[in-house]
């Protein structure tokens, strides 16, 4: 046997241990943030239902004040969609509103196309706590193969997580500062 072939199946069998490994990685994911945001629940509703004023307080619209931005003819509750094309950080896709309840739940379809492929669901929780409202960011949806590969090698939550963070931390900031 060659050194060229040895090369190959230790090539071969350190991306079978990857695959193996990735194969038994959960097939489906969750990403979750949260905060108290001291203000009524209606006003953080209100920031959240209202996908013009999403971007207010967007951490991705921060990361590329010079995307496109197309919105549909409704901008606010059930129905409501956006699309971007934005650089390599934001990439392109389109979200959508497909389920709310008044003051308490926004649930969100987003579409990706660049810079990979995927269909999630995003949804916002609030609850009322005694000193404003409790804000649960969450983003939930299956996870193939693919995905559970690249996941051993980066760390969507935190990568994420990082976003979601920034993005309540600057709707806290306006909510509080409309609250007074």
């Amino acid at each position: 046997m060659g050194a060229g072939t040895i090369i190959l199946f230790v090539i071969l069998a350190v991306l079978a241990v990857i695959i193996l490994i990735a194969w038994q990685k959960p097939n489906s994911f969750r990403i979750e943030r949260k905060d108290v945001i001291a203000a009524p629940m209606d006003l953080v509703f209100a920031q959240i239902n209202d996908l013009v004023v999403w971007q207010a307080w967007s951490p991705w619209a921060k990361k590329d004040p010079n995307a496109r931005t197309t919105f549909s003819a409704v901008t606010a509750g059930r129905g409501a969609s956006f699309r971007w094309e934005g650089n390599r950080e934001v990439g392109t896709g389109s979200m959508t509103i497909i389920e709310e309840t008044p003051a308490s739940r926004v649930v969100f379809r987003l579409d990706f196309e660049k810079p990979f492929k995927a269909t999630n669901t995003a949804e916002f929780t609030l609850r009322p706590t005694s000193t404003g409202t409790e804000v649960v960011w969450a983003m939930f949806g299956p996870q193939p193969l693919p995905a559970r590969v690249m996941c051993l090698f980066m760390n969507m939550d935190a990568m994420v997580g990082k976003d979601f963070e920034a993005g309540l931390a600057s709707l806290k900031a306006i909510c509080e500062k409309q609250s007074g």
